[in-house]
């Protein structure tokens, strides 16, 4: 089995490794492709991973590769993708000129999220026309944010075989779990990607969902989210438990103060505790996963990531929560919408399972509102639309005022302007 990582230089990418190395027994994995446009990086986290792998007693065959795609997908079973255009400056502007218009800026909600995805889905979507050509019947696994709205593109506008990621649910779940002290419970997550709800929580044939509701029971808060908290009034209006990222959608007045008076943004803190990353790489004596990882927000990406490979190589039919085509899981959604939900997964892919839960009209309301929202704002990305992006923001709940959504619009189009080539077609 070849494995190909596109943005090999994440300081995240040890955690796919250990993944790897915890799954040596039902994973054949003979080589993998380390492949990044940054040499510097490419060059320090892919040497701490080959020093795991050595260590490790893995025979299997590695090799770094800057920026050539074609040499790094050649023969891949699955590519994995989590590349970040623009890079962590990017993401801070994302994250600070929305704040100059009273909106709140973040890596993958609102204004900010969405200038992420246009500038990554024209890429991604290159991607996959090389997997096309080099490695035509290969699984692509993307975790690269945002992560719904990249899967919304690519299954509904090309025809790779592909699911998105994330490892809030696995967290929410866990969590869950053990605060309610439910080891076994099935639990039914349901909605967008970082737009998710907890509709069921069923062990031994009961559903506790009412019983946590009551105890005003939160999910699982992420690193990257300062979390309030929901109090148990308010869990009760929404009458199913939020996951983290909807804290920004309930209380978006608090969440833009708390912005607006933090001295670092997300991104800047992420620079930091990047670089610390990368010096301890450098090490040539380490050859494990370093703890100081954890402090960044992609706990446990490598369990759900390498989980998934196993499941689709080894057809296990076990149950995920994965971003794909909603096929009736959803029954207030369209069958191509991308959902987040649990799903069985095997080597023909992902079968969504329908979420039977009780879904109240708020909830499904909120949902359709921000699936229109992704829906226009990936016609904006493909087609370089202003017209869609603008109707992207009218339909996303942290955004929706024509005037400041266009001004911030236009500086970010700005701020970013060599990554948005699709918008400038005519300037040339």
């Amino acid at each position: 089995m070849k494995i190909c990582i596109i943005g090999a230089g994440s300081t995240y990418t040890p955690e796919l490794i250990e993944g790897v190395i915890n799954k040596r027994d039902s994973l054949p994995v003979t080589e993998i492709s380390f492949m990044d446009i940054d040499e510097r990086k490419l060059n320090i986290v892919g040497g701490l991973c080959q020093r795991m792998i050595v260590a490790a007693g893995l025979n299997c065959k590695t090799e770094l590769v800057l920026n050539d795609y074609q040499h790094a997908l050649r023969g891949a079973d699955f590519v994995l993708a989590q590349i970040r255009v623009g890079k962590l400056p990017a993401r801070v502007k994302d994250e600070k000129i929305p704040l100059k218009y009273n909106l709140i800026g973040q890596e993958t909600c609102g204004i900010g999220g969405m200038f992420k995805g246009l500038r990554t889905i024209p890429v991604m979507m290159q991607i996959v026309k090389m997997m096309e050509e080099f490695c035509p019947n290969a699984w692509l696994i993307n975790f690269t944010n945002p992560s719904g709205m990249i899967a919304e593109a690519l299954l509904n506008y090309t025809n790779v075989k592909m699911m998105g990621l994330c490892n809030v649910p696995i967290n929410t779940i866990d969590g869950i779990k053990k605060s309610m002290n439910l080891p076994n419970a099935e639990v039914e997550y349901m909605g967008l990607n970082h737009f998710a709800y907890i509709t069921k929580i069923e062990q031994d044939g009961k559903d506790y969902l009412e019983d946590a509701l009551a105890a005003g029971i939160n999910s699982e808060s992420m690193k990257n989210i300062p979390a309030s908290g929901f109090t148990k009034e308010q869990i009760q209006y929404i009458g199913a438990i939020p996951t983290s990222y909807l804290e920004y959608y309930y209380f978006k007045n608090s969440k833009l103060e708390k912005l607006k008076n933090s001295p670092k943004t997300r991104g800047e803190i992420c620079m930091e505790i990047e670089e610390e990353l990368l010096n301890i790489y450098q090490n040539n004596a380490l050859h494990v996963k370093p703890e100081q990882l954890s402090k960044r927000g992609g706990a446990r990406y490598s369990e759900v990531a390498i989980s998934l490979v196993d499941s689709i190589w080894n057809d296990k039919q076990d149950v995920q929560v994965v971003n794909v085509k909603n096929n009736g899981a959803l029954d207030f959604l369209d069958d191509n919408d991308v959902v987040e939900v649990r799903a069985i997964i095997g080597k023909d892919g992902a079968k969504t399972l329908p979420v039977t839960g009780k879904v109240n009209d708020h909830i499904k309301e909120y949902i359709k509102q921000v699936k229109a929202y992704e829906k226009h704002a990936v016609k904006a990305a493909i087609n370089g639309d202003k017209t869609e992006a603008m109707r992207a923001l009218m339909s996303n709940p942290l955004v929706a005022d024509l005037n400041t959504a266009s001004a911030c619009f236009d500086e970010l189009l700005e701020a970013h302007k060599e990554y948005l080539p699709q918008f400038f077609k005519g300037n040339k």
